[in-house]
């Protein structure tokens, strides 16, 4: 427990420094409007990429209260993820909530299994034969691994998602589950919830 107090009390910290650099840097701005020298462009650009921080780190915070209410073990899971995430081992968890998901998925291996970061870190590791797919995860328990998801029929444009991230926002869209991703090519996370992807980074990388 206090290893996971200093953890969300170091992400408060991270959003709280960001917002502080952002209103001096908005004070900044306000004052050198009509300077010749003055890159306008260039500070709206900076507060835009501190904003971006803000959110990516905030998505962490919050996916405590989006989760914990249904699994005591939302620790563990954020442990794995972040795990995954430093080797780059692809990943995909449906953390099912109110609503259930058994008649979307494709049902892949039955597990039923306690839940630990451990075991999520070792089905993802690549070559298991249970790593492509999603593990679903109900309560306290991963009930099963390798299960197919339904993939979103959102047109994304000019931006590059991947089978997971569309499997992700596909079973978002059709109930409040909160299904998270693991980038294989670039390690970063996310979670979708909604029919909305939201990007996840920490300040503090030490979970254990």
């Amino acid at each position: 427990m206090e290893n996971e107090h200093n953890t969300f009390s170091s992400i408060k910290h991270h959003i709280s420094f960001h917002l502080e650099q952002i209103i001096e840097e908005a004070e900044k701005m306000r004052l050198s409007i009509g300077e010749k020298e003055y890159c306008l462009l260039c500070e709206l650009a900076q507060i835009k990429d501190r904003f971006n921080e803000i959110q990516s780190t905030a998505s962490f915070f919050y996916l405590k209260a989006y989760i914990a209410e249904f699994t005591s073990q939302y620790i563990e899971i954020a442990k794995a993820i972040q795990n995954l995430s430093e080797r780059r081992h692809g990943a995909l968890i449906v953390v099912e909530r109110n609503q259930n998901v058994d008649h979307l998925i494709q049902e892949g291996i039955q597990l039923n299994a306690t839940l630990s970061n451990r075991l999520i870190e070792s089905i993802f590791y690549p070559g298991n034969p249970l790593h492509d797919g999603a593990v679903l995860i109900k309560g306290d328990y991963m009930i099963s691994a390798a299960n197919v998801l339904p993939l979103s029929s959102q047109n994304f444009g000019q931006e590059k998602v991947g089978t997971r991230h569309r499997a992700a926002i596909g079973l978002s869209e059709l109930t409040d589950a909160l299904i998270l991703i693991v980038s294989e090519e670039t390690g970063k996370m996310s979670f979708a919830l909604e029919g909305t992807l939201y990007p996840i980074s920490t300040p503090d990388s030490n979970l254990q």
